[in-house]
């Protein structure tokens, strides 16, 4: 099996050295970059990363910027490591589409378990994402544009989705296939955890649903899988 790869975004020396030396430890090939464009160069020579840990606070180009660049083109995982505690940071980062949000000081256990289910569940690496220069992810017919949020139909109706449905269609529609469990999904969609007796994440997938349902050509977009979630189970088509 590969070793899996690690880029670490980080301008702060010390910090940088230290998660390198974390993961290095735990068997991880790293690799660093202090800002964005280092972070564009190290990928661009690098084609197998499986993860990237980003500070916010960088020099040029910040983090959140610099994560919906990531999030046009590659499809990869994605773990916000920063200062910033708040939560209007908090949710606009996983709006944008980060796995994970982890404010320092952090625990460095945490983090690297963190970082291992991740890896563990996406199993992907830095390979072109589906999405086009638009930033349109186009599936059985249908077309989602991340820009506007809206939801085209193969017949040309076209719909804005509240930001929960959003969310939650576009999580799938980056790993096609994969199981996303209720507590994963409510975490993307609001940034908290699922609470008891909570149905946010069913009828939100119900909503979506419908959507699909007003074409008669298209087919069962995605599955429940009893017990575990839901997963996406159409067809991308290649940009």
């Amino acid at each position: 099996m590969q070793t899996p790869v690690i880029l670490i975004v980080e301008d702060e020396d010390v910090t940088r050295l230290n998660l390198v030396s974390l993961f290095e430890a735990e068997g991880y090939k790293v690799i660093e970059a202090i800002d964005g464009d280092d972070m564009h160069d190290k990928l661009t020579s690098n084609d197998d990363v499986n993860l990237v840990i980003m500070d916010i606070n960088l020099p040029g180009k910040n983090g959140l910027i610099l994560a919906r660049e990531l999030r046009q083109k590659k499809n990869i995982g994605l773990i916000f490591l920063t200062g910033r505690d708040n939560d209007v940071d908090r949710i606009l980062g996983l709006e944008i589409g980060a796995d994970d949000y982890i404010t320092k000081p952090f625990n460095p256990r945490e983090l690297t378990i963190r970082a291992r289910n991740l890896i563990s569940r996406t199993g992907t690496s830095a390979e072109e994402s589906t999405i086009d220069s638009n930033g349109v992810i186009t599936f059985n017919g249908w077309e989602l544009d991340e820009n506007s949020r809206c939801l085209t139909s193969p017949t040309g109706d076209s719909k804005r989705l509240p930001k929960g449905e959003y969310r939650a269609l576009r999580l799938m529609l980056d790993s096609p296939g994969r199981i996303f469990s209720r507590e994963q999904l409510i975490k993307h969609m609001t940034g908290r955890e699922l609470r008891a007796n909570d149905r946010t994440v069913d009828v939100t997938i119900r909503r979506i649903r419908k959507h699909f349902e007003t074409d008669n050509n298209t087919p069962e977009l995605i599955s429940t899988i009893h017990g575990e979630g839901y997963r996406f189970i159409g067809k991308l088509d290649a940009q």
